[in-house]
């Protein structure tokens, strides 16, 4: 399996994740690479980390600083070059993590590899800048089947599209029409199909976010939906998630933050990046070894006794790796 930490706090939480498989002897070989988005330099190291990604077709990574200003995004790179079109993040309430919804467990389904994240920008005169939204029926069509089959395999009642058709009427009209054209598709299977305008979505999510079940939608409004979903369930340290495409699974936490800020201290929460590990595990249908390890995790998230910055306590990323081998 490819390795790729990533910058800020993944060294720490992939070295917590390699820590616990260690202990369970999960049967994993690890081929890692220090790819770094800090610097312009490393384009050969992410070369190489991609080859290795091709030849072993599943890995686990931290997320890449992306600047400001500077190169393009690596972590849209990865997706875009491998064609890993979906992105799935899992919003649940955990009864060990209080919030001020305690009925949130829905999935986020992202497009990854178009629209707003095509990368096509130019000047077109100075001061005045062009940015393309690229849709394609191809790309919708995929991604709003990817949601419904998601839906009918874990059992969920209810798929809804998140888009803003009433402005963009042709490059949201097409998505939206396409998912209601793929929705007829599955009628039959009692997958009730809905759909709602971005800005609207944002504020029903904070109030009640209960009535949300499946979500697909584009790719910057997954981003934005991501990140209100995983402060509705307790942040970015508990939000697992994964990128899937026909031939390459890349997991990591659901929610993409860096964390620079606390990058080194041994503050961060690694349950996102564990959990994501054992959807990884799943992937590669270690089923019994996943379990025990997501099952060990919640264990410690739910007693409330280790608790990381995050959670308002003060443990550390290590005391929350030891309790969950102690959990195993």
């Amino acid at each position: 399996v490819t390795l790729i930490p990533g910058d800020g706090i993944g060294k720490e939480i992939t070295d917590s994740v390699k820590e616990i498989f260690e202990h369970v002897n999960a049967p994993i070989e690890w081929e890692q690479f220090d790819v770094s988005g800090v610097s312009n330099e490393g384009e050969a190291l992410f070369n190489q980390a991609m080859d290795s990604l091709r030849r072993n077709r599943v890995g686990l990574k931290g997320i890449l600083y992306t600047p400001i200003e500077g190169h393009l995004s690596w972590n849209v790179a990865m997706r875009q070059q491998l064609d890993i079109y979906a992105s799935v993040v899992l919003c649940k309430s955990l009864p060990g993590v209080p919030t001020r919804h305690n009925n949130v467990d829905f999935a986020i389904i992202r497009e990854n590899t178009e629209g707003e994240y095509s990368g096509l920008e130019h000047q077109s005169y100075p001061g005045v800048v062009e940015s393309l939204k690229v849709s394609t029926r191809h790309k919708a069509e995929r991604i709003c089947r990817f949601a419904f089959d998601f839906a009918l395999k874990n059992n969920r009642k209810k798929v809804t599209c998140v888009h803003k058709a009433n402005i963009m009427k042709l490059g949201d009209g097409l998505f939206l029409n396409t998912f209601r054209r793929i929705a007829e598709d599955y009628k039959s299977s009692g997958i009730v199909a809905n759909d709602m305008i971005v800005d609207n979505t944002s504020m029903q999510l904070v109030a009640k976010p209960g009535q949300f079940d499946v979500m697909v939608m584009p790719n910057l409004y997954g981003a934005i939906v991501s990140n209100i979903g995983a402060a509705l369930v307790g942040g970015p340290g508990v939000v697992p998630g994964c990128n899937v495409g026909r031939e390459y699974a890349l997991f990591e936490p659901g929610c993409r933050h860096v964390a620079q800020d606390i990058m080194g201290t041994n503050k961060a929460n690694p349950a996102a990046m564990i959990l994501s590990a054992t959807m990884m595990l799943r992937h590669l249908g270690l089923d019994s070894t996943a379990n025990s390890i997501a099952t060990a995790t919640f264990d410690v998230l739910n007693a409330k006794k280790v608790r990381t910055a995050d959670m308002g306590g003060t443990s550390t990323t290590s005391d929350f790796t030891a309790a969950v081998i102690q959990n195993l």
